[in-house]
């Protein structure tokens, strides 16, 4: 039998901002399975061995040791088995040319980490209600940075 839960990937280096997504989503919902890989290298390298378990949205932090969120993103929209997986870029800082950068390399929605737990809930739910919205219409820059 199928698995139907929404399986979404955060890929993040800080151990705390993991646990906060974690229990965020726990806390939203029990039809998610979520998988947190800690570095860029770990997640393509789960990209590539695990096809048959794709997350339907990567949640993709910028500063990541080994491999940037950058380098990461290039890799999965220049791969034709990859390039259709959402990605939310989830990250601390907000500089609006990188922002404008990411949109142009093909990311879906971008957020900048909330400070306090009910807004790291509040932008999650926003991202899962535009799930399916994202595959419908095309991306757009008016609605591609996502607020709390």
């Amino acid at each position: 039998m199928k698995n139907t839960k929404l399986h979404l990937l955060l890929a993040d280096d800080d151990i705390d901002d993991c646990d906060f997504f974690r229990d965020a989503i726990d806390e939203i919902s029990d039809t998610f399975e979520l998988t947190v890989l800690n570095n860029g290298v770990e997640l393509m390298s789960f990209l590539v061995t695990e096809p048959e378990t794709h997350p339907n949205l990567i949640f993709l932090d910028l500063n990541m040791p080994k491999k940037s969120g950058m380098e990461c993103i290039a890799e999965i929209k220049a791969s034709d088995s990859l390039s259709h997986i959402p990605i939310i870029i989830y990250s601390t800082s907000l500089d609006h040319i990188v922002v404008n950068t990411l949109y142009d390399m093909g990311a879906h929605h971008y957020i900048q980490k909330p400070a306090e737990f009910t807004s790291i809930k509040s932008v999650i739910k926003k991202v899962i209600s535009l799930f399916d919205q994202t595959l419908l219409q095309p991306r757009s820059r008016d609605n591609f940075i996502i607020q709390p």
